[in-house]
Formats: structure tokens, sequence, C-alpha cells
């Protein structure tokens, strides 16, 4: 596309769409910026915005605010639909991101022979926003997800069965907010098959899909996220591995392990065994005294696991726990779906 000559147009004419696009590109900048600040409390994004805004600034030069014509704009008041769909943060973002990317491609067509410098720094802005705006599109689904975890307070471990995705799915219909799939011996394919189907159904009632161990898998089907043991890659690995929008959650065992995983980039934790269990028969159970402590020395949301039914669940709850995991107590059930309804009722 051919960049529009000073002789196409008279310097009034130009300088109006240059006024116009710069304020708007400044404008959205700053909804993204507030946006920044106010939501994801990032301080690195705020300066790049805030300094993107300013550069616009420096060269939104009067001559072009002077050759403003509002009474002469034929699209002045003109709205479309498609501006009152915009329901969440992340769709609002999303429209002013692409705001302001139209109105710098805009710039750097009608300024790129007589105002060069408006050109370039359009240009640089522009390529930088593409990137940005994928560092806040991550920021959001990982918010989102937090917000599922925050809001979870019984998480289904799966073991491996033939009624797996029937009693998965009834779990989910009874409430159940969080599935970790957790497999040891079946292939590779017949995991990532059966992975790929509860996360589809997890998607549904908009419940949060972990994979356990498997970074690849968790990746492959999409998964919400990881979930890791004590032996398993580190967490600042996994996190370069997956990126910022997934979710990491970790196993702990002892009040050394919860205490030195405070100030890694994870999000979640799993604490136990609570009570003696054959999925962790050579670990020690903590005891549920020990769980009176927990809070104490953690700052991270974190599931009691290993043990836990509906025969001691009062007892759990009466030494603080929220959040429970569960594998035996709703897969090994008769009723799932029943099995998931008193276990949530028994947490409130």
């Amino acid at each position: 596309m051919n960049s529009i000559d000073s002789n196409e147009l008279d310097n009034s004419k130009k300088y109006q769409v240059i006024d116009a696009n710069l304020d708007r590109a400044r404008e959205g900048l700053r909804v993204i910026e507030d946006w920044c600040r106010y939501y994801m409390t990032n301080k690195d994004l705020i300066v790049i915005l805030k300094n993107w805004r300013h550069k616009l600034g420096e060269l939104h030069l009067n001559k072009f605010k002077l050759a403003r014509c509002t009474f002469s704009d034929q699209g002045l008041g003109l709205k479309h639909p498609s501006q009152n769909n915009r329901n969440t943060s992340e769709e609002l973002i999303s429209s002013n991101c692409s705001r302001v990317q139209e109105a710098l491609r805009v710039l750097e067509e009608f300024s790129r022979i007589s105002e060069p410098s408006i050109a370039e720094t359009a240009t640089e802005i522009r390529y930088g926003l593409y990137e940005l705006e994928i560092k806040i599109v991550k920021h959001s689904l990982h918010q989102s997800r937090i917000q599922i975890l925050n809001s979870c307070n019984l998480c289904l471990i799966t073991n491996t069965q033939e009624r797996l995705i029937e009693t998965v799915t009834k779990s989910l219909q009874a409430g159940v907010k969080m599935v970790q799939y957790r497999c040891k011996d079946k292939t590779d394919y017949e995991k990532y098959k059966e992975a790929k189907e509860i996360c589809s159904i997890c998607k549904k009632y908009n419940s949060l899909f972990i994979v356990n161990d498997r970074l690849d898998l968790a990746i492959a089907v999409d998964s919400d996220g990881i979930h890791l043991g004590q032996e398993d890659m580190p967490v600042s690995i996994a996190r370069k591995i997956i990126g910022d929008e997934m979710l990491i959650g970790k196993s702990t065992h002892s009040k050394k392990e919860i205490q030195s995983l405070q100030k890694e980039n994870i999000d979640y934790l799993g604490v136990g065994p609570i009570t003696y269990t054959e999925k962790k028969s050579k670990l020690q159970p903590l005891g549920i005294n020990y769980l009176n402590n927990i809070s104490k020395i953690n700052m991270l949301p974190w599931f009691a696991i290993g043990g836990i039914n509906l025969s001691n669940l009062k007892e759990i709850k009466a030494a603080g726990v929220q959040k429970i995991a569960v594998i035996g107590a709703i897969m090994d059930s008769k009723d799932p779906y029943k099995e998931t309804q008193l276990l949530i009722e028994g947490l409130k």
C-alpha cells in the first residue's frame, strides 16, 4: 500500500487525520495503562505505556490541533452495535488495543513522507503493542483461572477406571470446580485422548482442568495448569515452559517444603497425606492436628489431601481446612454425583 503524499491532500485535511488519530491512540493507550495500573498492578507495563503516550503527546503539535474541525466531521457521533457488546474487562482491553493499533497504522500512512518522526514512532509503538497485548491476554487468562481456584473448595483427582468419563462428568454436574488428571498406566496416546476429552468437559462446566506431572500433556490438551510433585521438574523451569497464563500446583509433605515454596511462582499447594492412603503408602501421614498450623506458615491457597472422605470431613474442616482434594471418595463411589454434593455441602 502506497503512502499518501502531501500533494494528494491539502495540509488542513491531512492534519485533521493526524490530529484525530493521535488523540485516538493516546486515549486508547490510557485505557490500557489504567488496566495495567489498577488491575494487573504491573509497573513495568505501566512505564512502557506511559512512555508511549508521552512520545505521541510530544508529536501532537499545535498545527495538527488547529486543523481540528468538529462541525464538518461526518463521522462524529457515529456508533456501531458491537460497541455495546463489550461485556467483560478483557473485551474492553482487547477493543482498545485494536483501536490504538488502527490509529497508529493510519498515522504511519498519512505522515510517512511529510512527518517521518510521527510515522517512525507510530510503527515502533504498534509493533510493541502487539507484544504487550499478548502479555495482557495471558495475565487476564491467568486471573480468570485464579478466580475459579479461589472459589473452589473441592478438587477431584482421577484414577484409572473404565467409567472415568462418566464419573468425572457426574462430579462436575454436582459442582466440582477442579479436576486433576492423574494416570500412570496407559500409553501416551491413550492419556492424550482421555485428557483431551475431560478437558473439554471441564470447560463446559467452567471448571479447571489440571494435568498431573506431565507438562507436555498439559500443553497438548490446552489444560488450565499443571500439578508437580517434589521430585518433578523445578517450578522455575516449568513456568518458562508453560507460560504465565497456566496454573502451577505443587505437592508438599512437610512444614519445610511448604515454607520453601512461598516465594516460588506457583498458585496453590497440595498438603498431605493427612491420613494413611495406599496411593502414598511410603509417606508418613501428617495427621489432622498438623492442619492447624498450615495457615500460619502458608500464604498460598492449599488443598488438604490423603484419605479424606465423608467420615472424617467434619474433623478435617474443624482443623481449619477450606479446600480438599479427593480420589477414592468420589472415583470409587457408586454414586459420584451424590458423593460430590455431600462433600461440597460438608465444606460450607
